[in-house]
């Protein structure tokens, strides 16, 4: 007579492992399940230089940033002392490389310097920029519908000879959120950037003598 209850017993014991196998399984796909990407472009209304580039190697630094942006998750804020994660959208690369990436790109589209780059063709360049990123997310207003996009950054340009400190300025730029779809936190980010770098790049060029 006690053997039924035994078999039931073994037969669950014997279902167990498959059982977490599958919950494994669940759970590795879903932590998988590709997010839509968001890849952020410079600005249209960059100037163009209309004289030969500068002979100036400007070397872009990779901006530092806290641990919270050093990722390619997009920051939200519910509350001013909270912070998640949008779940279904991410940049394109780490945000702190992303960013670099626009700099880069903005500044050489002015066609100003002979060289913009990541890292010196030689030995060094002649100007780095150097840069902290310290906000890079969207905040959710009270009615929990909508909100805000709030972009700044600190730029140093250093003379890479004695590690002179040519300019200093900080960068902000915030922008209304209409909804929470994913498009318009888009249209948000895009448009405070864009703001962002068009400033930065006129302030470079300024500061470095190219217009």
């Amino acid at each position: 007579m006690p053997k039924a209850p035994l078999i039931r017993t073994l037969v669950l014991l014997a279902a167990l492992p498959a059982l977490a196998s599958c919950a494994a399984v669940s759970a590795l796909s879903s932590a998988t399940t590709p997010l839509d990407v968001l890849d952020l472009q410079p600005p249209a209304d960059l100037p163009v230089s209309q004289r030969r580039p500068l002979a100036r190697d400007v070397i872009i630094e990779e901006p530092t940033t806290g641990g919270a942006l050093a990722t390619d998750r997009i920051m939200i804020r519910p509350g001013p002392l909270q912070a998640q994660y949008l779940p279904g959208l991410r940049w394109s690369e780490d945000a702190p490389i992303m960013l670099q990436t626009l700099m880069l790109r903005s500044l050489d589209t002015t066609q100003a310097f002979q060289y913009v780059g990541r890292r010196p063709l030689g030995a060094g360049g002649d100007f780095a920029i150097v840069t902290e990123l310290v906000d890079f997310h969207a905040e959710l207003a009270p009615d929990g519908d909508s909100g805000r996009v709030v972009v700044r950054m600190i730029s140093r340009i250093v003379r890479e000879q004695g590690l002179a400190i040519v300019a200093t300025r900080t960068f902000a730029a915030t922008g209304p959120v209409a909804s929470l779809d994913d498009a318009d936190i888009a249209a948000a980010f895009d448009a405070a950037t864009g703001q962002v770098m068009s400033e930065f790049t006129r302030w470079t060029l300024s500061s470095l003598g190219a217009m």
